[in-house]
């Protein structure tokens, strides 16, 4: 059957130029103005489609057939003389871009029939190449001086056969460069979202060709909407060729999606659920009662969780410097106690999060990299890690405490700056990586040894513990109450999971939904996993608590508290970083509110967890005091001071030699009110660290 003859179809490119007259006066307008360093012209393809009848066929001709529609518009803008420069003259080339395609299509919803058409796709940003100039127009000359122009597409370079002008008979040209056409060009590979794919499933890339003006806009991390022009090329291996085609996306427009929880789509009806919900005034224990509800107990843990996934707000400040919201939780406990648990539970909670095992990563793989590969054509392209990935969501690292020693210094800056920068092979950049991070480890030895000094059974760097705003440390203690009860909570829900999956098999009589509802209660969370998200994403999205008088006055008189433990000669309980997370951790309770101001309740709550995390790991109970050195030192007062006394008494017994005997060093020390076996472990702290040796049996000698 023949096609009818649009009655439109000879004069397209009237139909563009009464279109960009009657809505994009004023761009075309700025372009004349700032060309050539303004050279591309936006195109809102919303607006297209609103031009009446006409509009809906431009629209569907731009997917269909997008390279015929762009020379249409450009045609239509040179010959209406749309644009004039400022000395009158027409531009060489102008870019059209069209942006705001209400289809996006999934990376791995890309099919043969997309090829040549217009399409939408939405990813992070993972690798990036330099930019460089690539070739356009290439102009070769003969020996007897004729020149022969060749245009260049993607890819291959294409040399002429000979000479192109009549008559001449020459086979070697020479590439001229100065006469030919270079153009900025770069190479992006973009990634599916985390939040759209199914449980393990191995997110799929793209390569975008990015040209001119656009070429080196964004960094790897960001999220983009990339709208272009699905291109084919024939794979060649090792000189043969492939009858499988390589895709790329021939990139035409580029939107940055900086929105951070926009992707959570929230209608009204949800909209009054959550209103709903925030008056609730059980709010709080629901919100608990929703993380993981499978595993028991654990409530204090649930409830810093639930803060961390609000958050507190980042502040800008004028001086140009930020003040990070983020609240970084480490929960540190002996084995099967549910931690990694809890981490997956939250990645599905939270609207954006990733989740990676310490053990398995490397520096290079939580922050970004630097790599040498095919995709640059050899050459170094920068490569985003799991804590760019999780921008403005939480990262949740498992396994702490079996990274590397150089690959845990990769956390520093991420935690407190909230960047990554680079410096590697010639690249540097700064990446953004405004991510919550949820750690969990396990102590050193296994399991906790309750009469042990807990900092030496923590087998992480004091600089880093220092950054986290809460520490949880989970220990397994037989209580005959509480295994009671987890007991009965565990083999409950097994014994439901069992019935749900034999009634699937074959309906057991009088096994109804209600039932089964019924029987699933203990375990079912009190806020469907889906509204928790939107709850989530809402509240960071629109409520920005203040600090009340009332609230600032707790907080202070808290903090104030904790420092006055304090005398001359104590430990120093608390640094400045301690109030900041004060601050963070009221501004996510009152968030689970949605309210707009800090109330003294919500400062009451978080000092009510902090100080729950402080008696835990900071207390020291032969002074009655919280001795933060033993977390942020990692060697507490006590033994500074000791150690301190053993050097002062070796000086004094030996003098000049700087050596003495053991068992005199102890004796005198101890007369200072030193307990001996405290003593012998300074002294092993000392020969341990190379402060001192032993050059005979029973000798201490100072180096």
């Amino acid at each position: 059957m023949e096609k009818e003859p649009d009655l439109h179809d000879g004069d397209r490119t009237g139909d563009w130029s009464r279109l960009l007259k009657t809505r994009y006066k004023k761009e075309l307008g700025e372009i004349s103005r700032e060309y050539p360093h303004k050279r591309s012209l936006y195109i809102d393809y919303r607006d297209v489609e609103k031009f009446g009848k006409v509009g809906i066929a431009l629209a569907d001709e731009l997917l269909e057939n997008p390279g015929k529609v762009l020379e249409d518009v450009w045609d239509a803008v040179k010959q209406g003389q749309l644009i004039r420069t400022k000395d009158g003259k027409e531009p060489k080339r102008i870019n059209i871009r069209f942006t705001n395609l209400p289809r996006k299509t999934g990376i791995r919803y890309i099919r043969s029939d997309d090829i040549n058409t217009y399409i939408s796709v939405e990813g992070i940003l993972r690798k990036t190449t330099e930019v460089r100039p690539r070739i356009v127009e290439a102009v070769f000359r003969c020996p007897a001086g004729h020149f022969t122009v060749v245009p260049q597409k993607y890819g291959k370079f294409i040399e002429p056969d000979g000479c192109a002008t009549d008559g001449c008979t020459f086979k070697k040209l020479e590439l001229m460069p100065k006469r030919s056409k270079f153009i900025d060009s770069q190479k992006l590979r973009i990634q599916e979202q985390p939040e759209g794919l199914r449980g393990g499933e191995q997110p799929q890339t793209l390569d975008i060709d990015v040209t001119d003006d656009l070429s080196g806009m964004v960094s790897p991390g960001d999220r983009v909407i990339i709208n272009g022009i699905l291109r084919s090329m024939q794979r060649v291996v090792k000189g043969e060729k492939h009858t499988v085609f390589d895709i790329f996306l021939e990139c035409n427009s580029i939107e940055v999606a900086e929105k951070e929880f926009e992707e959570v789509e929230i209608d009204e009806k949800d909209e009054d659920e959550i209103q709903r919900l925030s008056k609730d005034p059980m709010i709080y224990r629901m919100i608990t009662h929703s993380i993981a509800p499978t595993i028991y107990g654990s409530e204090n843990v649930k409830q810093a969780i639930a803060l961390q996934l609000f958050g507190g707000i980042a502040k800008e400040m004028p001086d140009g410097s930020r003040l990070r919201g983020d609240i970084h939780v480490l929960l540190i406990g002996d084995p099967g106690i549910a931690k990694s648990q809890l981490l997956r539970y939250i990645v599905k909670l939270s609207p954006r999060a990733i989740y990676t095992s310490g053990q398995s990563s490397t520096a290079a793989g939580l922050t970004a990299t630097a790599v040498k590969d095919e995709f640059g054509e050899g050459r170094w392209t920068l490569e985003a890690g799991a804590l760019v990935l999780a921008d403005m969501g939480i990262a949740a690292v498992d396994e702490m405490d079996k990274m590397e020693k150089g690959d845990r210094s990769a956390l520093h800056e991420a935690m407190e700056q909230q960047s990554i920068s680079v410096a590697k092979a010639g690249i540097t950049a700064t990446l953004k990586s405004r991510c919550a991070l949820l750690g969990a480890a396990n102590p050193k030895y296994g399991r906790f040894d309750m009469f042990g000094d807990l900092s030496e059974q923590i087998n992480m760097p004091p600089s880093l513990l220092s950054r986290f705003d809460l520490i949880f440390i989970m220990t397994d203690q037989p209580d005959q109450k509480l295994d009671l009860a987890i007991a009965e909570h565990i083999l409950k829900a097994h014994s439901t999971g069992e019935l749900i999956a034999q009634h699937k098999k074959t309906p057991i009589p009088g096994v109804t939904d209600e039932y089964i509802q019924q029987q699933l209660a203990p375990v079912m969370p009190d806020i469907e996993p889906g509204i928790f998200r939107k709850y989530v994403a809402y509240a960071k999205r629109s409520c920005f608590p203040r600090l009340s008088q009332e609230a600032q006055d707790g907080l202070v008189g808290y903090y104030l508290k904790l420092r006055g433990f304090a005398a001359p000669n104590k430990p120093v309980p608390v640094t400045a970083r301690q109030l900041e997370a004060l601050v963070r951790l009221a501004e996510a309770s009152a968030r689970i509110r949605l309210s707009n101001t800090i109330e003294k309740s919500d400062a009451e709550r978080v000092i009510t967890i902090v100080d729950a995390c402080l008696r835990q790991i900071a207390y020291d109970a032969k002074t009655g005091t919280f001795d933060i050195d033993k977390v942020v030192t990692g060697i507490s007062k006590e033994k500074r001071d000791i150690v301190r006394v053993i050097k002062d008494a070796i000086r004094e017994i030996g003098g000049e030699s700087r050596r003495a005997g053991i068992d005199k060093v102890i004796e005198t020390v101890s007369l200072k009110g030193f307990p001996q076996e405290k003593v012998r472990e300074g002294i092993d702290m000392l020969l341990r660290q190379g402060e001192a040796m032993e050059p005979k049996q029973g000798i201490i000698q100072l180096i």
